[in-house]
């Protein structure tokens, strides 16, 4: 299961941090996933983080703004967002996925329910 929670209301240029708990535990789905859906629009890949922590990624857009982190001793993987901007304004969702050797992609499995970010300009 995952829930995520930190959403919020904020002004341009402001920081939030979202935190994707996860519990009963995510078998070999060893990647933890942060994407977002704005209105009207289909739901982006924003970054992930693998079981360690040390390996990355984030979508280009949020890349030098967004830090994903994650506390394996408490479950819980973050999402440090700085520099809010109001394009950055969608409902956040957490996914617990593994990458697929066999055709090269990520596959994502569990999804949380969301949190609403919306950033004012």
């Amino acid at each position: 299961q995952l829930v995520e929670s930190g959403g919020g209301l904020v002004q341009a240029g402001e920081s939030l941090t979202l935190s994707c708990a996860t519990s009963g535990g995510t078998g070999s789905n060893d990647f933890i996933g942060w994407f977002r859906q704005a209105p009207g629009m289909e739901r982006e890949y924003v970054a992930r983080i693998n079981w360690s922590g040390f390996r990355t990624d984030y979508t280009p857009s949020v890349r030098e703004r967004f830090t994903i982190s994650r506390d394996n001793t408490k479950n819980t993987v973050n999402l440090r967002m700085t520099s809010l901007k109001p394009e950055d304004t969608a409902v956040y969702y957490c996914a617990a996925g593994r990458y697929n050797k066999n055709v090269l992609t990520y596959e994502w499995n569990y999804w949380g329910q969301g949190t609403l970010v919306t950033v004012s300009s």
